[in-house]
């Protein structure tokens, strides 16, 4: 109940970002519903059903990272002087966070059951001539306890995890936190060994040709299950030695004699190559594979491979994604914003601070942009031999 109550209150603009969680719940919510008229529709094919509803891990995954970075921009989730007097210290406003992201995406899940039912035919009769009644097996009864579960895996995961994300954590010692800014995430190494890892999976895929098929959600089947397993092991490869290139960029922005502006903007690079790097991570690894498929299918248009469900968890698994990293750069304004003030204080030129968010934004593009086209090319090279 303080969870809603809390949510009527809050600011427009975060009750906009609520908004897309929600839309983004129900997104994957009825590609689960599908996949499971998918297995009623066609009892005979239950490892294909199975690898359907596998497929849906990734739009979930980016679903729960993209609630999870919600939660931690909500000013509901700070700890503030006089809150802990009333019961509502750094473990409880973390319960409160992960109870406010299980009633968004439960209100997602209800938006899908609806369309749901209603493509079924189950509210209003089959709309448009009934052209999902296949799709969604319409002429089978559903397993309320089946929609239930599926129904039920957006707001459990998002909940565990932004509890998870928001636990409170021991204060670092002034001794570790003057010198946290000044080391490399040790991410890099493995991150870089797994890309090469994926990358090596997707060529051996490629040149063996033939691998089992991984059907999707839509048309879209043609893809051997190995390469796609090594496209994962390249997405979690680049999330994982993201703050490892963010903070290095900014390490090069300080080298050799840097002013103002480089130097102002190196140590934001460097202080936020943790909060920032591994959203960047995931969204050049998103894109890459997307450029790759592109690629790969862009001579075959006339089979119509991308299928309706399969181009809507392609966008969800984008639009969440880019809309995590923007609530990244967002909750990472909001920490800089003491330091901005006391900049402004002492005389910084409004400019100057421009000018170094310019020159951070510029640095980020030149070092991701080549390096997501560079793993795009590396992945769709040996599947188009």
């Amino acid at each position: 109940m303080l969870a809603l109550r809390l949510t009527r209150g809050t600011h427009p603009l975060i009750l906009t970002r609520r908004l897309l969680v929600a839309a983004a719940s129900a997104g994957v919510g009825f590609l689960l519903l599908c996949t499971l008229g998918h297995a009623l529709g066609h009892p005979e094919q239950s490892s294909a059903s199975t690898l359907r509803l596998l497929w849906c891990v990734l739009p979930l995954a980016a679903t729960v990272q993209f609630a999870v970075a919600v939660a931690r921009t909500d000013p509901s989730t700070r700890p503030r002087p006089g809150l802990s007097a009333i019961g509502l210290g750094p473990a409880r406003l973390a319960l409160l966070a992960a109870a406010s992201t299980a009633v968004t995406c439960a209100l997602g899940s209800a938006v899908a059951l609806l369309l749901y039912l209603h493509l079924r035919g189950g509210l209003t009769g089959l709309p448009s001539d009934g052209a999902a009644a296949g799709l969604l097996a319409a002429d089978r009864p559903v397993p309320l306890a089946a929609v239930l579960t599926l129904l039920a895996l957006v707001p459990v995961t998002a909940a565990a995890a932004a509890a998870l994300a928001l636990r409170p954590r021991t204060a670092p010692s002034p001794e570790d936190s003057e010198g946290a800014d000044e080391t490399m995430p040790s991410g890099l190494p493995w991150g870089v060994a797994l890309v090469a890892i994926g990358l090596a999976v997707e060529t051996y895929a490629g040149r063996g040709g033939g691998g089992d098929g991984l059907p999707l959600p839509g048309r879209f089947d043609g893809s051997p299950a190995a390469v796609l397993a090594g496209w994962v092991l390249t997405a979690i490869g680049l999330a994982t030695a993201g703050p490892g290139l963010v903070h290095g960029c900014g390490r090069l922005l300080q080298a050799v004699r840097p002013g103002a502006v480089r130097l102002l903007a190196g140590r934001v690079l460097t202080a936020e190559a943790r909060r920032i790097g591994r959203p960047l991570g995931v969204v050049c690894a998103v894109l890459s594979g997307m450029i790759a498929a592109t690629t790969l299918y862009a001579s075959d248009s006339g089979s119509d491979a991308f299928g309706p469900l399969t181009g809507l968890g392609a966008t969800l698994i984008l639009a969440c994604t880019c809309a995590t990293l923007l609530t990244a750069a967002l909750e990472s304004r909001q920490s800089r914003a003491p330091v901005t003030e006391a900049l402004l204080l002492v005389g910084a030129p409004p400019a100057t601070l421009r000018a170094a968010a310019l020159v951070r934004t510029g640095a980020l593009l030149v070092l991701f942009l080549p390096l997501t086209w560079l793993v795009a090319a590396l992945a769709a090279l040996p599947l188009k031999g």
